[in-house]
């Protein structure tokens, strides 16, 4: 596993948590940025790009 690997394990364990805590204090937007977290997560997992990389081609692709 490298680098980029484990960083993406992180932010999907990570995204996982913000959800659950999202749900227990019913908190909406906490519930989407685990969401998010998780997407991210599993991306850099399966492509080896940085999150920022990541987030720059969602914002491009959303943007149009």
């Amino acid at each position: 596993m490298n680098d980029l690997q484990f960083k993406g394990n992180w932010n999907d364990a990570k995204g996982k948590l913000k959800q659950q805590y999202g749900e227990f204090v019913d908190d909406d937007s906490m519930y989407a940025e685990g969401s998010l977290d998780r997407l991210i997560g599993a991306l850099q997992e399966k492509t080896g790009k940085t999150k920022e990389a990541i987030k720059e081609e969602m914002n491009k692709l959303f943007s149009s």
